[in-house]
């Protein structure tokens, strides 16, 4: 039976290189056992994500064990893995929780963004989820252009349905997507195929993949699954050897690479050339064109990183509600599922997930269908430190700077009943629609230490992203400003309904802190758990933030012209922040995006000059910024605008910076302004 090695040529590459500590490849899968006798020697971190990492031996770290062991596995143990040399960051989205395991696209978009910032380079995530278009969750794409933006390169399963139908993030612009081959070049059966894939998607040897099984031992697998790291890993290799050269890893470019040098499928032969993607990969061609010089890079990933922008012009998107983390009905086992990895589209009515892009246990195929600074031990072989951290994530907490709303939730049903028990002034009351949050809002005003009581949320529309706990001495002002902008929600609420302004209403909430662990709500969601920084918090609505930087809007007709020009333009960037270019708050961009949305007086210098010259604004880009402060990280926030009567007159830039090193930003320097063309 030959194996990937012999089909790949992957000797050749070997020969050259096992891999570089220099160079991070993230696992965004089940947990893995890191103790098997294949990882001994690997140099592997463990990233801490919303899903529990223990590895019980169930299907999530089957599976998550198997495809980290094909990149990581020693050459000296009983799997050998195509890049053991690299440095590896584990990132669990998927958990052993009884036979079944799924996660959120928003789950993904964290632990993406956790990789990022943590310095991997390359990114495997055998999973996916069925979508009708190739665009993701916003916060899944925010968290996809970012690494396009970064120069790390997502590598993704298509999928095991055996159908033309595309998967996320697999799909998605600027992946490097993945199916499966047999011994004998052909596609699977299995492997998924379709539009994006013919463009972005690769075939690579996926029929009896030796890896390692919890416990100690090894098995063979067939799936578009452990295709995927095969391809990860010979990405991480090729990024070795430019490392080794003297040249800056191109992880993009060798992806391009990658597809430009596959073998094409024959059309005029008899096979559907369309199950063939772009064509099977070719490492003798890829090692080649890496050793004759450097391979040509996209425009985005050629600039430097002081102008690389980080693009937040998500122009008429709408966050779509991500799924909990959820628990499927009893009926949805195996019935009527034959073939190894096929599984039928999801049934109607069970909630938007994730799943593994295949497994190779019957019960799992429904819903699973395996489709902050690492240190790797501080010193890597041969002396080298990793570079896993450098230039991302600091050590200790994650940093957050995020918007959004104020929620609650409850910590188990028993603290919940308690809570109605207490709060309503009848038990008949819950039943007949009375919102609980009025009655709850009124006993915490009498009660103001049960706040804690309740597990606060920052939501984005309906979804909680983050849980919000308070601690330390001015833990109670923590609390009163969340109940607070609770209040202050319902008011803008009952206004909006009414037809009218609500004057002390509330629209978004800025949550600064740091993230110390997760918080398991009632629904099963898993969130991560934010420590606020008090002195941060701000309340505010959109119309009161206009009118306390603008003043009241004058009497006289001829100055309201020009007063009603400003709040709109204002009102537009703001509106442009919270609700075009939502995000999760995580990354010094984003952190430094959201801040510029809270520091309304910054923007407002921005507005007004634009205002005078009668333009419109057109986008909102993040740049890291040339110039900063010793031990600061300052980021350029770039507001463009367009003269909307004459299209041919150069566009007017104007630049402010802010610093993101602290859990509370803050703006630096004075704003900057110019014109450019195009």
């Amino acid at each position: 039976m030959r194996g990937a090695a012999e089909i790949l040529d992957l000797e050749l590459l070997w020969a050259q290189t096992r891999g570089d500590p220099g160079i991070c490849i993230a696992v965004l899968d089940g947990p893995v056992e890191e103790e098997h006798p294949c990882f001994r020697g690997a140099h592997l971190t463990h990233l801490p994500t919303t899903a529990d990492p223990a590895c019980g031996g169930g299907a999530a770290s089957s599976h998550g064990t198997h495809v980290a062991s094909i990149i990581f596995g020693q050459h000296d143990g009983p799997v050998r893995g195509v890049a053991p040399g690299c440095c590896g960051l584990i990132a669990p989205i998927f958990a052993d929780e009884g036979n079944l395991s799924a996660c959120s696209q928003l789950d993904i978009a964290r632990a993406v963004l956790q990789a990022v910032e943590a310095g991997a380079h390359v990114i495997n995530i055998s999973a996916g989820q069925f979508t009708a278009s190739r665009e993701p969750d916003p916060l899944l794409a925010r968290a996809i252009q970012h690494c396009a933006d970064r120069n790390v390169l997502i590598v993704a399963a298509v999928g095991n349905d055996g159908c033309e139908c595309i998967h996320v993030p697999a799909a998605a612009s600027s992946v490097l997507s993945v199916g499966a081959m047999d011994a004998n070049g052909a596609p699977m059966d299995m492997s998924n195929w379709g539009l994006p894939y013919r463009t972005q998607g690769v075939l690579a040897p996926g029929t009896d993949i030796l890896g390692a099984v919890p416990g100690g031992g090894t098995a063979r697998k067939s799936a578009t699954s452990f295709a995927t790291p095969i391809v990860s890993g010979i990405v991480g290799l090729l990024s070795s050897l430019q490392l080794r050269s003297g040249r800056k890893p191109d992880p993009h470019g060798i992806a391009k690479l990658i597809l430009e040098t596959a073998h094409p499928c024959l059309e005029n032969g008899d096979e559907d050339c369309r199950k063939y993607l772009s064509g099977r990969i070719n490492v003798p061609a890829l090692l080649h064109s890496i050793e004759i010089g450097e391979p040509k890079m996209t425009e985005i990933v050629s600039m430097s990183d002081s102008e690389r922008p980080i693009e937040t012009a998500l122009a008429g998107s709408a966050l779509l509600d991500a799924a909990p983390i959820a628990r499927p009905p009893a009926d949805l086992a195996t019935p009527g599922l034959v073939g190894l990895g096929l599984a039928p589209m999801p049934p109607a009515g069970l909630p938007a997930q994730v799943r593994m892009s295949d497994a190779g246990i019957a019960q799992l195929r429904d819903l699973v269908t395996p489709s902050h600074g690492c240190s790797c031990g501080g010193q890597c072989a041969g002396g080298k430190e990793c570079s896993c951290g450098a230039g991302g994530a600091k050590a200790g907490p994650t940093l957050v700077y995020a918007l959004g709303t104020i929620g609650f939730d409850f910590p188990s049903e028993a603290r919940r009943d308690s809570l109605l028990q207490s709060v309503l002034p009848e038990p008949s009351i819950a039943a007949q629609g009375i919102e609980f949050s009025e009655h709850l809002l009124g006993f915490f005003d009498q009660n103001p230490f049960e706040a804690e009581a309740v597990t606060w949320t920052l939501n984005l529309d309906a979804t909680p992203v983050y849980a919000i706990l308070p601690a330390g001495a001015y833990a109670a002002a923590a609390y009163d400003r969340l109940r607070e902008s609770l209040r202050g929600q319902r008011l803008a609420a009952q206004s909006a309904a009414q037809g009218r302004p609500a004057k002390d209403g509330v629209d978004l909430v800025s949550l600064p802190g740091h993230i110390v662990g997760t918080v398991r709500l009632l629904s099963g969601q898993v969130v991560p758990a934010v420590l606020p920084a008090v002195r941060g918090m701000h309340s505010w609505s959109v119309s009161a933030l206009i009118g306390a930087v603008l003043g009241e809007r004058p009497d006289a007709k001829r100055e309201q012209a020009d007063f009603d020009s400003r709040a709109s333009g204002l009102g537009d960037f703001l509106s442009r922040i919270y609700f075009d270019l939502r995000n999760l708050g995580v990354t010094p961009e984003d952190r430094a995006l959201n801040y510029a949305a809270t520091n309304a007086f910054q923007a407002r210098q921005v507005v007004e000059a634009a205002t005078v010259q009668g333009l419109d604004l057109e986008r909102i880009t993040v740049h890291k910024s040339p110039i900063c402060r010793p031990d600061s990280d300052c980021y350029d926030v770039e507001v463009t605008f367009f003269n909307p009567d004459n299209t041919n007159v150069a566009s007017r830039v104007f630049r402010f910076t802010v610093d993101v090193s602290d859990v509370i930003p803050v703006t630096i320097g004075a704003v900057r302004q110019w014109t450019r063309r195009g």
